[in-house]
């Protein structure tokens, strides 16, 4: 494991990050996952990260992450006279 942190602080290092640049990289990535791993659901991706939910909250609107879930198309179903047509036909 520190092998690869080591490996991941060369690479900034290599890169000409800067040590806040890096936090937040690190920081937005941590952040992406742990939404990810939970399905968006903000209070277990917090718990996952070990911060406050609204520590969470306040850190997704510094770095512009968006963790609502996608919305799904609604269902497009037949009017009542279109239902009742139907019927009759059959």
């Amino acid at each position: 494991m520190k092998e690869s942190f080591d490996a991941l602080i060369d690479h900034l290092m290599n890169a000409g990050f800067f040590l806040e640049q890096a936090v937040e990289v690190i920081e937005k990535g941590m952040i992406d996952r742990a939404l990810r791993i939970t399905n968006t659901n903000q209070s277990e991706a917090a718990k996952l990260l070990g911060i406050h939910r609204n520590t969470l909250q306040r850190k997704m609107v510094e770095h512009n992450i968006d963790g609502r879930r996608p919305r799904r198309k609604p269902v497009v179903r037949a009017g009542r006279a279109a239902v009742r047509r139907a019927r009759k036909a059959s």
